[in-house]
Protein backbone atom coordinates (compact mmCIF):
# COMPACT_ATOMS: atom_id res chain seq x y z
CA UNK A 1 0.00 0.00 0.00
CA UNK A 2 1.22 3.37 -0.98
CA UNK A 3 0.63 7.12 0.32
CA UNK A 4 0.83 9.63 -2.57
CA UNK A 5 1.92 12.95 -0.75
CA UNK A 6 2.56 15.67 -2.75
CA UNK A 7 5.84 15.68 -4.55
CA UNK A 8 6.10 11.86 -4.67
CA UNK A 9 4.89 8.29 -3.52
CA UNK A 10 5.49 7.14 -0.12
CA UNK A 11 5.48 3.29 0.45
CA UNK A 12 3.53 2.13 3.46
CA UNK A 13 4.55 -1.35 3.09
CA UNK A 14 6.63 -1.58 6.28
CA UNK A 15 5.40 0.35 9.50
CA UNK A 16 6.01 3.96 9.52
CA UNK A 17 6.57 5.37 13.07
CA UNK A 18 5.46 9.11 12.65
CA UNK A 19 7.28 11.29 15.40
CA UNK A 20 5.63 14.19 17.10
CA UNK A 21 6.93 17.32 17.63
CA UNK A 22 5.32 19.61 19.63
CA UNK A 23 5.94 23.42 19.27
CA UNK A 24 3.56 24.52 21.88
CA UNK A 25 4.24 25.58 25.84
CA UNK A 26 1.31 23.64 26.83
CA UNK A 27 1.30 19.66 25.06
CA UNK A 28 0.23 17.01 27.66
CA UNK A 29 3.61 15.16 27.32
CA UNK A 30 6.35 16.99 26.48
CA UNK A 31 4.85 21.21 26.24
CA UNK A 32 7.32 23.37 26.36
CA UNK A 33 10.61 21.29 25.41
CA UNK A 34 10.14 21.81 21.81
CA UNK A 35 9.26 25.48 21.89
CA UNK A 36 11.94 27.70 19.98
CA UNK A 37 13.42 26.31 16.25
CA UNK A 38 17.02 24.92 17.55
CA UNK A 39 15.52 22.94 20.23
CA UNK A 40 12.51 21.77 18.03
CA UNK A 41 15.38 20.91 15.21
CA UNK A 42 17.21 19.05 17.40
CA UNK A 43 14.88 16.65 18.42
CA UNK A 44 13.57 16.62 14.46
CA UNK A 45 17.06 15.24 13.50
CA UNK A 46 16.78 13.20 16.92
CA UNK A 47 13.87 11.50 15.24
CA UNK A 48 14.99 10.57 12.09
CA UNK A 49 18.32 9.07 13.34
CA UNK A 50 16.27 6.60 15.75
CA UNK A 51 14.02 5.50 12.55
CA UNK A 52 10.76 8.22 12.26
CA UNK A 53 9.83 8.17 8.48
CA UNK A 54 7.55 10.81 8.90
CA UNK A 55 7.30 14.25 11.32
CA UNK A 56 4.60 15.89 12.51
CA UNK A 57 4.64 19.63 13.53
CA UNK A 58 2.14 20.83 15.62
CA UNK A 59 1.90 24.25 17.23
CA UNK A 60 -1.42 23.88 18.99
CA UNK A 61 -1.67 21.26 21.78
CA UNK A 62 -4.71 19.01 21.39
CA UNK A 63 -4.96 18.04 24.93
CA UNK A 64 -8.56 17.59 26.55
CA UNK A 65 -9.33 20.73 27.93
CA UNK A 66 -6.85 22.91 25.86
CA UNK A 67 -7.55 26.59 24.41
CA UNK A 68 -7.36 27.09 20.97
CA UNK A 69 -4.30 29.29 19.71
CA UNK A 70 -4.75 32.19 17.32
CA UNK A 71 -3.76 31.50 13.91
CA UNK A 72 -0.96 33.95 13.45
CA UNK A 73 0.44 32.55 17.07
CA UNK A 74 0.20 29.53 15.13
CA UNK A 75 1.68 30.22 12.55
CA UNK A 76 4.52 32.02 14.27
CA UNK A 77 5.60 28.69 15.70
CA UNK A 78 5.50 26.09 12.72
CA UNK A 79 6.32 27.66 9.93
CA UNK A 80 10.10 28.59 10.88
CA UNK A 81 10.21 25.34 12.22
CA UNK A 82 8.99 23.34 9.14
CA UNK A 83 11.60 25.88 7.19
CA UNK A 84 14.61 24.92 9.56
CA UNK A 85 13.46 21.01 10.00
CA UNK A 86 13.37 20.75 6.04
CA UNK A 87 16.99 22.37 5.42
CA UNK A 88 18.63 20.58 8.68
CA UNK A 89 17.40 17.02 7.70
CA UNK A 90 17.88 17.76 4.09
CA UNK A 91 14.50 16.54 3.04
CA UNK A 92 15.08 13.27 4.52
CA UNK A 93 11.54 12.33 5.85
CA UNK A 94 8.04 13.81 4.76
CA UNK A 95 6.49 16.13 7.14
CA UNK A 96 3.04 16.69 8.46
CA UNK A 97 1.60 19.91 9.45
CA UNK A 98 -0.78 18.86 12.99
CA UNK A 99 -3.67 21.90 12.34
CA UNK A 100 -7.30 22.16 11.95
CA UNK A 101 -6.70 25.85 10.63
CA UNK A 102 -6.92 25.92 6.68
CA UNK A 103 -4.29 28.95 6.82
CA UNK A 104 -1.67 27.27 8.70
CA UNK A 105 -2.18 24.11 6.50
CA UNK A 106 -1.40 26.00 3.35
CA UNK A 107 1.12 28.23 4.74
CA UNK A 108 2.70 24.97 5.96
CA UNK A 109 2.62 22.91 2.54
CA UNK A 110 4.31 26.20 1.24
CA UNK A 111 7.03 25.91 3.39
CA UNK A 112 7.63 21.96 2.37
CA UNK A 113 4.50 20.16 4.56
CA UNK A 114 3.54 16.90 2.00
CA UNK A 115 0.70 15.68 4.55
CA UNK A 116 -2.32 17.87 6.45
CA UNK A 117 -3.12 16.00 9.89
CA UNK A 118 -6.41 17.61 10.81
CA UNK A 119 -7.66 16.45 14.38
CA UNK A 120 -10.98 18.73 13.34
CA UNK A 121 -14.60 16.56 13.39
CA UNK A 122 -15.02 17.77 10.34
CA UNK A 123 -13.79 18.91 7.43
CA UNK A 124 -14.20 22.03 6.84
CA UNK A 125 -15.25 23.89 3.17
CA UNK A 126 -11.83 25.62 3.80
CA UNK A 127 -9.82 22.64 4.21
CA UNK A 128 -11.04 20.65 1.50
CA UNK A 129 -10.23 23.53 -1.46
CA UNK A 130 -6.79 23.42 0.43
CA UNK A 131 -6.53 20.10 -0.71
CA UNK A 132 -7.77 20.47 -3.94
CA UNK A 133 -5.44 23.45 -4.62
CA UNK A 134 -2.76 21.61 -3.20
CA UNK A 135 -2.42 17.77 -3.74
CA UNK A 136 -1.62 17.72 -0.28
CA UNK A 137 -2.31 13.78 1.94
CA UNK A 138 -4.55 14.17 4.40
CA UNK A 139 -4.73 12.04 7.16
CA UNK A 140 -8.88 12.28 8.60
CA UNK A 141 -9.19 12.01 12.27
CA UNK A 142 -12.36 10.58 14.20
CA UNK A 143 -13.30 13.35 16.81
CA UNK A 144 -16.15 14.91 18.73
CA UNK A 145 -16.26 18.91 19.23
CA UNK A 146 -13.10 20.50 20.37
CA UNK A 147 -10.13 19.88 22.22
CA UNK A 148 -11.93 22.50 24.92
CA UNK A 149 -14.94 19.66 25.42
CA UNK A 150 -14.27 16.76 23.39
CA UNK A 151 -13.65 14.72 26.99
CA UNK A 152 -17.11 15.99 28.38
CA UNK A 153 -18.84 12.96 28.95
CA UNK A 154 -18.42 10.91 25.36
CA UNK A 155 -21.23 8.98 24.68
CA UNK A 156 -21.62 5.65 22.01
CA UNK A 157 -23.77 3.25 22.14
CA UNK A 158 -21.09 1.22 19.78
CA UNK A 159 -18.06 3.01 19.73
CA UNK A 160 -16.50 1.02 17.19
CA UNK A 161 -19.03 0.83 14.14
CA UNK A 162 -20.38 4.59 15.06
CA UNK A 163 -16.77 5.67 14.64
CA UNK A 164 -16.02 3.62 11.41
CA UNK A 165 -19.10 4.86 9.89
CA UNK A 166 -18.18 8.53 10.41
CA UNK A 167 -14.91 7.94 9.48
CA UNK A 168 -16.64 6.00 6.16
CA UNK A 169 -18.61 8.74 4.90
CA UNK A 170 -16.40 11.46 5.51
CA UNK A 171 -13.79 9.38 3.28
CA UNK A 172 -16.52 9.10 0.79
CA UNK A 173 -17.87 12.61 0.68
CA UNK A 174 -13.91 13.73 0.31
CA UNK A 175 -13.59 11.16 -2.60
CA UNK A 176 -16.70 12.26 -4.04
CA UNK A 177 -14.81 16.09 -4.26
CA UNK A 178 -12.07 15.09 -6.08
CA UNK A 179 -9.51 13.98 -3.47
CA UNK A 180 -7.86 11.00 -5.01
CA UNK A 181 -7.95 7.30 -2.40
CA UNK A 182 -4.21 7.06 -2.35
CA UNK A 183 -4.35 10.59 -0.82
CA UNK A 184 -6.23 10.07 2.41
CA UNK A 185 -4.93 8.23 5.74
CA UNK A 186 -8.02 7.39 8.22
CA UNK A 187 -7.32 7.80 12.09
CA UNK A 188 -9.90 6.65 14.59
CA UNK A 189 -8.81 9.46 17.00
CA UNK A 190 -7.89 7.38 20.30
CA UNK A 191 -8.30 9.97 22.97
CA UNK A 192 -10.50 12.69 20.92
CA UNK A 193 -14.06 12.27 22.51
CA UNK A 194 -13.62 9.10 24.27
CA UNK A 195 -13.10 7.13 27.68
CA UNK A 196 -10.34 4.88 28.56
CA UNK A 197 -13.48 2.20 28.02
CA UNK A 198 -14.09 3.56 24.27
CA UNK A 199 -10.47 3.98 23.27
CA UNK A 200 -9.54 -0.04 24.49
CA UNK A 201 -12.52 -0.57 22.52
CA UNK A 202 -10.64 0.84 19.57
CA UNK A 203 -7.43 -0.58 20.42
CA UNK A 204 -9.02 -4.31 19.88
CA UNK A 205 -11.18 -4.11 17.24
CA UNK A 206 -8.78 -1.74 15.09
CA UNK A 207 -8.78 -4.03 12.39
CA UNK A 208 -12.33 -3.52 11.49
CA UNK A 209 -11.04 -0.18 9.97
CA UNK A 210 -9.15 -1.58 7.27
CA UNK A 211 -12.39 -2.25 5.51
CA UNK A 212 -13.23 1.39 4.63
CA UNK A 213 -9.96 1.31 2.19
CA UNK A 214 -7.54 3.78 3.58
CA UNK A 215 -4.44 3.42 5.32
CA UNK A 216 -4.96 3.61 9.19
CA UNK A 217 -3.10 5.89 11.60
CA UNK A 218 -3.19 5.24 15.44
CA UNK A 219 -1.84 8.28 17.68
CA UNK A 220 -1.91 6.72 21.03
CA UNK A 221 1.27 7.53 22.82
CA UNK A 222 1.29 8.25 26.07
CA UNK A 223 -2.43 9.14 26.63
CA UNK A 224 -4.99 8.66 29.09
CA UNK A 225 -6.11 5.35 28.21
CA UNK A 226 -2.12 3.50 28.84
CA UNK A 227 -1.60 5.78 31.83
CA UNK A 228 -4.75 4.36 33.46
CA UNK A 229 -3.72 0.51 32.63
CA UNK A 230 -0.16 0.70 32.89
CA UNK A 231 2.39 2.14 35.37
CA UNK A 232 4.82 3.44 33.04
CA UNK A 233 2.91 5.68 29.75
CA UNK A 234 6.08 4.61 27.73
CA UNK A 235 6.45 0.60 28.14
CA UNK A 236 2.30 0.23 27.92
CA UNK A 237 3.04 2.89 24.39
CA UNK A 238 5.52 0.48 23.25
CA UNK A 239 3.34 -2.32 24.47
CA UNK A 240 0.30 -0.89 22.50
CA UNK A 241 2.64 -0.28 19.70
CA UNK A 242 3.30 -3.75 19.29
CA UNK A 243 -1.08 -4.41 19.48
CA UNK A 244 -1.28 -1.81 16.68
CA UNK A 245 1.24 -3.16 14.35
CA UNK A 246 0.25 -6.85 14.39
CA UNK A 247 -3.27 -5.83 13.82
CA UNK A 248 -2.02 -4.27 10.51
CA UNK A 249 -2.23 -0.43 11.34
CA UNK A 250 0.17 1.41 8.80
CA UNK A 251 1.49 4.49 10.82
CA UNK A 252 1.97 4.96 14.66
CA UNK A 253 2.49 8.50 15.96
CA UNK A 254 4.60 8.52 18.62
CA UNK A 255 6.46 10.82 20.87
CA UNK A 256 9.63 8.36 21.64
CA UNK A 257 10.99 6.39 18.78
CA UNK A 258 14.10 4.85 20.67
CA UNK A 259 11.56 2.19 22.26
CA UNK A 260 9.85 1.85 18.83
CA UNK A 261 8.52 -1.85 17.69
CA UNK A 262 10.61 -2.57 14.68
CA UNK A 263 8.46 -4.80 12.71
CA UNK A 264 5.10 -6.42 12.42
CA UNK A 265 5.22 -9.71 13.83
CA UNK A 266 4.24 -12.05 11.31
Amino acid sequence: MNLQLRSKTFSLDKPVFMGIINVTPDSFSDGGRYFNVSDAIERALQLIEDGAGILDIGGESTRPGSDSVDEKEELRRVIPVIEAIIDAAKNSVPLSIDTVKPNVAIAAIKAGAEIINDVSPATSPEMLAVLQKTGAAYCLTHAIETPKTMQDNPKYENVVEEVFTSLKQRRSELLRHGIEPERIVIDPGLGFGKTTQHDWQLVENIQRFHAIGSPLLAGHSRKRFIAETFSDRDAGTVAVTQKLLDAGVQIVRLHEIKRRVITRRS
